[in-house]
This record gives structure tokens, C-alpha cells and sequence, in this order.
């Protein structure tokens, strides 16, 4: 059985990548992780004509959880293949309004979730090799005044991702990043609230990238930071 671990999946592009990953059949089971049961079983309704799903509760905000989850569902599906970091927070804020606490809680969710996840699901997939995949942001790669935490915290990612690479292409894990501009999803509300959600790509375009990434049919895209975007004309 070919098993996938996700975050993310409630909303967004979470959300699209879970669907379009239960259409295409990439893999036979997929383990979603995430607070909001609600939109996380609706979401598990749609898969599960396509592929078996299971959720699994935990607020990535506290991650210590996570060691626990991952070996049951390793126990539980006897295998972990994929493992896809798409969750996201931000609070967007200045720097003399960031608090500890909100670089504490987009830090946990951003940065240090992932890290935990990555360093359990390895312990099983060095044996049988694997694909990570990180989605980040263009905002970890230019400045984004107002944005302290979130920038900061996609930039971790990037540089995690490309760090991880190296360390473990020796176990035949192949580590992506994906970095995509702007797309309409909620955490992008929160970021522009006066833009135009229309006129900007949607979140089953980058769905789309990151399930070719996944796929068995990519293996020489790993080690980058991959940027999506979409030149949308304005309207009128």
C-alpha cells in the first residue's frame, strides 16, 4: 500500500491537492492531518469514492503530537511513501506590533510542524525512499514589510527544503519546495484583504504543479525552489 501524509487539506490548496490526488490515484491511502474535523471529513468524502482516507486531529500549533500520529499511521497502513507540508498561519503585523507570541504560533505551524513531520516520516522512509514536498511562499524570497513572521517563516522552509535535499538523497528521498505567488486562498485574504480573489491564480493550478512533482514521472526537479506564478490580465 502506497500511503501519503498531508496537511492542509481543509481549505485551499490543501484542499485542491487532496482531490486532485484522490482522482489521479497516485496513492492508495491518504492520511490527513488538521484541527478542523469538520471541513476535513468533507473533504474525505469527496477522496473516498477514489482512494481510502483517513483524519487524523492535531493542532499543528502544538506539535508535540506528532512522533505519536505518524507511527500510528505507519502502524496502521504499513507504509509511509509521501509526506506533503501544506498547512499554513500568518498574522500579518509590523514589526513593532509582532508579538513572541505570533512569531511563536506562525513558527509552529510553518517551521517547526514540518520539521517534526519530516523527522518521523524518515525514520520509515529511508528503508524504501520517498517524496517530501514543502510548500513555501514567494514571500520567503523578497521583502514583505508588514509581513515579518510569515516571510521569515516561508524563507525557513525554503532553506529546510534545499538543506534536507542533500542530507537525504542517500536514502533515495526526494525533498521539493514549492513556492507560489499570489492564489486565491484564505491565508492570501488574510495577507491582501482588498484584493480581487478573480483576478489572481487559483488554488487547483498550483494543485496541479504539486501533484506532477509527486507523481513517479518526476525525478529531477528536487534540491529547487520552485516558483508559481500566473500573469493574470486585470479586469476591464
Amino acid at each position: 500500500m502506497r500511503v501519503c501524509i498531508m496537511t492542509g487539506a481543509g481549505s485551499g490548496i490543501g484542499r485542491a491537492v487532496a482531490i486532485q490526488l484522490a482522482e489521479q490515484k497516485l496513492y492508495d491511502h491518504i492520511a490527513i492531518l488538521g484541527r478542523n474535523l469538520e471541513a476535513l471529513n468533507e473533504v474525505c468524502k469527496k477522496m473516498q469514492p477514489m482512494v481510502q482516507t483517513s483524519v487524523w486531529d492535531i493542532d499543528l500549533n502544538s506539535p508535540q503530537k506528532i512522533p505519536q500520529i505518524v507511527e500510528q499511521i505507519h502502524e496502521k497502513c504499513g507504509s509511509i511513501d509521501c509526506l506533503l507540508n501544506i498547512a499554513g498561519y500568518t498574522d500579518p503585523q509590523p514589526l513593532l506590533t509582532t508579538s513572541l507570541e505570533n512569531m511563536e504560533m506562525t513558527y509552529n505551524v510553518n517551521v517547526f510542524a514540518p520539521f517534526l513531520l519530516i523527522r518521523e516520516t524518515v525514520k520509515y522512509m529511508k528503508k524504501t525512499g520517498g517524496k517530501i514536498l514543502n510548500v513555501a511562499s514567494t514571500a520567503g524570497m523578497t521583502p514583505r514589510p508588514g509581513w515579518l513572521s510569515y516571510s521569515s517563516s516561508k524563507a525557513a522552509v525554503i532553506s529546510m527544503s534545499q538543506t534536507l535535499t542533500e542530507e537525504l538523497s542517500e536514502y533515495g528521498i526526494k525533498v521539493y519546495c514549492v513556492s507560489p505567488g499570489r492564489c486565491a486562498t484564505k491565508l492570501r485574504q488574510k495577507l491582501a484583504p482588498n484584493e480581487d480573489p478573480t483576478t489572481i491564480m487559483q488554488p487547483e493550478e498550483v494543485a496541479e504543479v504539486i501533484c506532477n512533482l509527486i507523481s513517479d514521472r518526476e525525478n529531477c526537479l528536487d534540491g529547487q525552489n520552485i516558483v508559481i506564478r500566473k500573469q493574470i490580465k486585470p479586469k476591464g
